[in-house]
């Protein structure tokens, strides 16, 4: 039986544990999908706008198309209006798509053996050109045909058209497997995500990736 270590305060107490994606279970690699949107030349925007004003052009594109705000097709063509020479659907998806690594597979046997003890679930700030991408990883690398397979439930952020740190997909996500919260562990490399799930009284542990931490290193 593997179990949550005692690093977790409250660790005896918890039943159900949420998990991130992005950075806790599938590596990222950021600075790929940077470097290679590099590759696509000059933008339109060049000596227009400062980099701090395209980088937060890009950031409202990202967080839009992550709530479903914006079908894929809307993604693709806001980033190839932004070039001189647009590049093809099939060179953008490749470039959003580089950052996702891989899922390690000690991380889904992990998640194997830790459901027969605790409620499983994922809980994701995602876009369907990055999930559809990963859903073929995560079925190359555990055998399963969908997320829901593994976890008692996989929600993702386009799906429901809210998005972390608002606590209204903490909310909701609460409700909808009708979890006790002071019972439920959040796991995210992201500290503003955790400071929200504490607020709604969720046991939130904040993943130090820049530490060398892993989720592996949690449990026991």
């Amino acid at each position: 039986m593997i179990l949550l270590k005692n690093i977790i305060p409250g660790s005896e107490n918890i039943r159900n544990i949420i998990f991130d994606f992005g950075g806790v279970l599938c590596d990222l690699d950021i600075q790929r999908t940077v470097e290679k949107f590099k590759e696509f030349g000059p933008a339109k925007s060049d000596g227009l706008l400062s980099r701090e004003e395209q980088d937060n052009q890009f950031a409202l594109l990202v967080e839009t198309y992550e709530k479903g705000n914006i079908i894929s097709r809307e993604f693709r063509d806001a980033i190839k209006n932004h070039y001189l020479i647009p590049p093809t659907d099939q060179a953008v998806d490749d470039t959003w798509n580089a950052l996702l690594v891989g899922i390690p597979v000690n991380r889904i046997e992990l998640l194997r053996k830790i459901k027969d003890h605790y409620r499983i679930f994922l809980l994701s700030n995602s876009n369907e050109i990055h999930y559809l991408h990963y859903l073929d990883m995560f079925r190359h690398v555990s055998g399963y045909k969908d997320f829901n397979d593994l976890f008692e439930k996989a929600y993702f952020s386009f799906q429901l058209h809210l998005a972390k740190p608002g606590r209204e997909i903490f909310e909701f996500v609460l409700r909808d497997s009708q979890l006790n919260p002071l019972q439920t562990l959040f796991i995210d490399d992201t500290l503003k995500h955790i400071e929200t799930a504490r607020k709604l009284s969720i046991n939130g542990y904040h993943l130090q990736l820049q530490k060398g931490e892993m989720v592996i290193d949690l449990f026991e």
